[in-house]
């Protein structure tokens, strides 16, 4: 394995002792997920083309779902796409009367990123960028400079030219005037106004009247029609030099939580209209992602399998033996990780520990063979194929070989070998250390 930047070796020792899933630096502990990762990077090429795409990553908790997500985020920003995630909830939702829709649509636009600004936070960005390349390329084209009238109207001929494209779409001609107004903030230096077009892009006006007044616009970004605009914006992003726009809603279960019935079904309705847009055709450059459990998916009751509409699109086909897999199909079901990815994976992380801390006494494979042993006869073996519990009991492992060069390896996963202090009291403050 290449030498990991410490930047990125602290960030992944930290994350995944935490149980958590790592933001960057995802492509070096990746094992066993190279089938799925070929599919979505397929979608990735169909969105770049104009098309659009629509993904069920589907697993139990702790199956690597949200790092599969996570790793597919960091491949789309490196291949010249804008990403934006948010984890469902309570209170993020797809559909509602309480601002719940609007606030999933903040939480994404928050979350705007691209390879030069990857932790969000990305719309300004993204629109400096776009108006800094059409000064420089008229400049180039006209030989005048900022400030000359017929400087200003070429570029301004060169910004309707993508504004346009966008007003024939539902609410185009808002979002196009948006683009405009900060333009106008741009030239001008007015600072106000373009804070006012960012806000309105971010969907953080509470009232039309409030937006007519600071921007000239009728209309607002709301619960309902926040799909409109995340359409726009990919379509927008991908006229002005990107590849298109994916995004990312993960811990899709909490719609099936929703107690009310009516309310559960209004969120169903609006993942489906998303659902048929993208394999309709009738959005472009637009990729939607969504992290579920089996539970989100096949439950009767309360889940998409309780929607007749939802079942017949997401069943399981009748072809499909124990084993096999269609990674064309809109469910990507994650298998459990054989015995060797796992111990592939847990051979890469003590190799990343090492590094990270300047060690040479990588973990043998018979080491780590008995580590999953005694991991398998605490979380039993059909838990041992999800990697968070696993991987979290590892990293802790090698921290406090790391933190206490006076234990061993046999020491730790045996705990009744540790001496006993002069008091009669077990060594240290790991004596009741456990796996």
């Amino acid at each position: 394995m290449a030498k990991i930047p410490t930047r990125v070796s602290a960030a992944l020792i930290n994350a995944l002792a935490a149980g958590v899933v790592p933001r960057i630096g995802l492509d070096h502990i990746a094992i066993g997920r190279e089938r799925e990762v070929t599919a979505l990077m397929q979608d990735l090429e169909a969105i770049a083309e104009g098309g659009a795409a629509f993904r069920f990553i589907v697993g139990r908790y702790g199956s690597g779902k949200s790092f599969l997500l996570q790793l597919l985020r960091n491949q789309a920003m490196e291949q010249g796409f804008v990403v934006a995630d948010a984890d469902l909830s309570s209170e993020l939702r797809l559909a509602g009367s309480k601002n719940q829709a609007i606030a999933t649509y903040r939480e994404l636009m928050k979350n705007l990123a691209t390879r030069t600004k990857p932790g969000g936070g990305a719309i300004a960005l993204i629109l400096e960028k776009w108006l800094s390349g059409i000064l420089n390329q008229v400049a180039k084209t006209t030989e005048r400079h900022p400030g000359d009238e017929a400087f200003d109207r070429q570029v301004e001929v060169r910004i309707r030219e993508v504004v346009e494209d966008l007003e024939g779409l539902v609410h185009g001609f808002d979002f196009a005037n948006v683009i405009i107004a900060y333009w106008q903030g741009y030239r001008e230096d007015k600072t106000a106004l373009k804070e006012a077009a960012l806000r309105w892009l971010r969907g953080e006006f509470s009232t039309k009247t409030e937006a007519k007044s600071a921007l000239g616009v009728r209309a607002i970004v709301d619960d309902d029609t926040w799909y409109d605009y995340i359409k726009l914006f990919a379509k927008f992003v991908a006229d002005i030099g990107y590849r298109g726009m994916i995004i990312f809603l993960d811990e899709a279960v909490h719609l099936s939580k929703i107690s009310h019935a009516r309310s559960r079904q209004s969120n169903y309705d609006k993942l489906l209209a998303m659902f048929n847009d993208s394999l309709q055709g009738k959005a472009e450059y637009l990729g939607i992602v969504v992290g579920g459990t089996p539970q989100f998916i096949e439950d009767k009751r309360r889940g998409l399998y309780g929607d007749e509409a939802w079942r017949t699109r997401l069943a399981i086909s009748r072809f499909l033996q124990d084993g096999l897999q269609d990674t064309a199909a809109p469910v990507i079901r994650l298998e459990p990780l054989s015995d060797r990815q796992l111990t592939q994976l847990l051979q890469r992380l003590s190799t990343l520990h090492c590094d990270r801390y300047n060690r040479s006494d990588r973990l043998a494979e018979s080491q780590i063979e008995t580590f999953k042993q005694a991991i398998a006869s605490q979380l039993g073996a059909d838990r041992l194929s999800t990697p968070r519990e696993v991987v979290r009991d590892f990293m802790t492992l090698l921290n406090v070989l790391h933190q206490n060069p006076q234990l061993t390896f046999e020491q730790l996963l045996n705990p009744s070998e540790l001496r006993l202090s002069p008091t009669g009291e077990e060594d240290g403050e790991f004596a009741e250390f456990t796996l």
